[in-house]
């Protein structure tokens, strides 16, 4: 019988972290596959069903639990799908007891996550695969973005207080990871919650302090107006620090963020970009770019392409926009399919050009980087890098030369 259950995860950097937890819960349990799902587009959702689909063809013997936000958001949608046995909500799948063998008999368990006030730390250290290590900091979102379902699926925002965080950090470090990234769904409202309001900027300098092995702290998607002076700071003057930012942006035009209920505009954006180029000129800057959501016409959409492309940042992540029922956004007037994903692709066109730019920027400057395989890592400014010569060990950080640019990253030598 398979003791280590069968883990498919789609979606977000938490998503991955969650999967680990789960991970360590259904151990034992035999034959189980877990499909820890995502509800931010209907791709992300159909991927999954696909997912499962071809899992039972394959292992027609195994119990399918489906979790994640799709699954809490609609637990019918999946209770038919071939092979599935239990659908668990997102509280429930971080429970030990929800993966014991009795309660594994029961074919749903998903409770009302709006009324969730609490996240609980859970300790793991060993994530499968990977040599860097995921940290829940914070879970849920009080915001409420018109494109957005993900706030039905995650809850209200609440935060992991330091002491747990910097534990969980010191017991990755002590299992030998180098590198921690902090994630959550609304990061940067982290503390809020918390006695004395602390801000996410204070969190990092605790876990720097408190942690003085690791080697490596890098953030997951922060929002643009909310970056503290902490995080500055920190951007600027701590080596361990990572110099790197992945904005949750979605659009390069003030029309168009205002109709998705975003809490920044164009200028707020730009003048994030120019301060952390300020304090780091070699800075990785990455986004996440919906493009097509509904009303955006050509001038609306050359206005988002213009200012990606005046902004040349190498790292966009680039989406079409769908509907999801029961946001603001579906009953909006919607853009034809067609456009929005030629619109994906043009953008993606742009970001591989700054992305080119970008690391040829870097050519020549000694690179600090985390090797994930025998031959490719990433430095800290998250540029992917490929290892010409003698292979590396899995985790060891080395200090490269870029030599060369090459689609997708840097060509470098040792040292």
């Amino acid at each position: 019988m398979t003791t280590r259950p069968e883990i498919l995860t789609f979606g977000c950097r938490l998503n991955t972290w969650e999967s680990e937890v789960m991970r360590d819960h259904a151990q034992g349990l035999g034959n189980v596959i877990i499909v820890n799902t995502c509800a931010v587009t209907g791709e992300a959702e159909r991927q999954a069903r696909q997912a499962i689909r071809r899992a039972h063809r394959q292992n027609p013997d195994a119990r399918i639990v489906v979790t994640g936000c799709a699954a809490q958001i609609h637990p019918e949608n999946w209770t038919s799908l071939p092979g599935v046995t239990r659908v668990l909500g997102n509280e429930e799948k971080l429970k030990a007891e929800s993966w014991s063998p009795a309660a594994l008999a029961e074919p749903v368990a998903v409770s009302d996550i709006m009324a969730a006030r609490e996240t609980a730390a859970h300790l793991v250290t060993e994530f499968a695969g990977r040599t860097r290590a995921f940290v829940q900091v914070q879970q849920g979102c009080d915001h409420r973005c018109t494109f957005c379902i993900i706030p039905f699926g995650r809850g209200p925002s609440r935060s992991v207080p330091v002491g747990a965080v910097v534990e969980q950090v010191r017991a990755l470090v002590q299992a030998g990871y180098r590198e921690v990234v902090l994630t959550g769904v609304d990061m940067t409202s982290w503390g809020a919650d918390l006695p004395g309001k602390p801000v996410l900027g204070q969190l990092c300098r605790r876990v720097l302090r408190l942690v003085p092995e690791l080697e490596r702290l890098r953030l997951s998607s922060v929002d643009p107006v909310e970056i503290d002076e902490d995080i500055w700071q920190l951007l600027e003057a701590e080596p361990r620090f990572m110099p790197y930012l992945h904005l949750s942006l979605q659009a390069g035009s003030d029309l168009i963020l205002k109709r998705m209920k975003r809490r920044h505009l164009v200028a707020d954006a730009a003048s994030v970009v120019a301060r952390a180029r300020s304090l780091r000129p070699d800075i990785g800057i990455g986004a996440d770019i919906i493009a097509g959501f509904p009303t955006e016409d050509e001038a609306l959409f050359e206005q988002t392409r213009a200012f990606l492309a005046d902004m040349a940042l190498p790292y966009l992540h680039v989406f079409p926009y769908s509907e999801r029922e029961g946001t603001p956004a579906a009953r909006m007037r919607a853009v034809p399919v067609p456009q929005r994903k030629a619109r994906a692709a043009s953008l993606r066109a742009v970001g591989a050009a700054s992305a080119a730019r970008y690391y040829a920027s870097l050519l020549g400057q000694p690179q600090r980087v985390l090797m994930e395989t025998p031959t490719t890592g990433h430095s800290e400014q998250f540029a992917p890098v490929r290892l010409t010569g003698a292979e590396a060990t899995v985790g060891d950080i080395l200090s490269l030369l870029p030599v060369a640019v090459e689609e997708g990253g840097l060509v470098a030598e040792r040292i």
